[in-house]
């Protein structure tokens, strides 16, 4: 029998998080919580057994990714929603209606995430989702309440439910149907920038994607790679790039994309000077990676071109985050100019 919902937490030897996260979910989720462990080699899984028989596991044989391990326990799952949720994730009561609410009364919303705060700072929104996400003219990423490293206090500005253009892997309720119709996450992708891949494949066949702050969880973050780690900064910069040339159906596109090349570089000798050596080779190896696999990107970019529709476009920022930000001092969302998003109203 089909279920309505499923809660889906990815673990990779996360053992430590599952003692200190996963008692919240039991706590606040009315609906069956499946583990599906991406071949840790910790005692996640005798854990589990022994403390939380109810939670049903899906043992996988080796580490694919956040994007392949999904992929792989989800075919394994008959539901007709899934909630993806980190394993560093603390819910809290009635987390879950407000999502299922938005997906149920809207049926051309594919996927709905909750507010994001940090766990450690609770009064802060966090930096993997903050209210929604957000892509600007070069497909640089940034969340309402939070724009690069730059958190906001949550005081409320950000608390209506609105559409965004990505919601956060780390919390994300997503109609089955929809993430199936796509073809689930890019598994190439391994690790980061999957869920703005996905989201984008599915405006791209006129989907949109929402932001429900009814709905509030506490995130930590950095669960699996540190933001401090070269590994973290390579997929970062090489997904990114990826995710922009399979799915840009934008004007413009070739003169955009070289310029955000030049960016990056701009980037790059900024991180030698903040980070460090290692991650500015990381962001080198990106971009060496991107262009020694360019064929198959290009076989994906006509392939999501053949089955783009009427791709929805609410959520591109059409100047660059980087010039508001670090040139006009534009550090929070609300400072932003209104005029320059993408709206439902305004002509595609």
């Amino acid at each position: 029998m089909q279920l309505e919902l499923a809660v889906v937490i990815l673990n990779f030897n996360g053992s430590q998080h599952l003692r200190t996260f996963l008692p919240s979910v039991l706590e606040h989720t009315p609906y069956p919580i499946f583990v599906a462990d991406n071949g840790s080699t910790d005692d996640s899984l005798d854990f589990l057994r022994s403390t939380y028989p109810t939670v049903q596991l899906i043992e996988l044989p080796v580490n694919y990714g956040f994007a392949g391990g999904y992929n792989e326990a989800l075919k394994l799952i008959d539901a007709e929603y899934y909630i993806l949720l980190n394993s560093d994730v603390q819910v809290t009561p009635v987390w879950v209606e407000p999502l299922l609410a938005q997906l149920k009364s809207e049926s051309d919303t594919a996927a709905c995430q909750p507010k994001i705060l940090d766990y450690k700072n609770p009064g802060l929104f966090e930096y993997a989702g903050a209210s929604g996400g957000f892509i600007d003219r070069y497909a640089y990423p940034f969340c309402r309440g939070r724009i690069f490293d730059h958190c906001e206090r949550s005081i409320g500005q950000h608390d209506d439910t609105r559409s965004v253009f990505w919601a956060t892997g780390a919390c994300m309720l997503v109609r089955a149907s929809s993430f199936w119709e796509v073809g689930g996450f890019d598994s190439d992708l391994f690790a980061h920038m999957e869920e703005i891949d996905l989201c984008w494949r599915l405006r791209n066949r006129g989907y949109t994607i929402s932001c429900a702050p009814e709905s509030k969880v506490y995130h930590l973050g950095g669960g699996t790679l540190s933001s401090q780690s070269p590994r973290k900064t390579y997929l970062n910069f090489r997904n990114n790039l990826i995710v922009m040339y399979k799915n840009d159906r934008r004007g413009n596109f070739g003169s955009r994309f070289f310029l955000r090349l030049m960016l990056d570089g701009v980037a790059a000798i900024q991180i030698l000077f903040t980070k460090g050596w290692h991650h500015f080779a990381a962001i080198f190896k990106a971009h060496i990676s991107f262009y020694a696999n360019f064929r198959s990107h290009s076989a994906k970019r006509e392939s999501e071109r053949l089955q783009s529709l009427q791709p929805n476009l609410t959520g591109c920022y059409e100047r660059s985050i980087v010039w508001d930000y670090f040139w006009k001092g534009r550090k929070v969302f609300g400072a932003l100019p209104t005029l320059a998003f993408k709206c439902q109203d305004r002509k595609k």
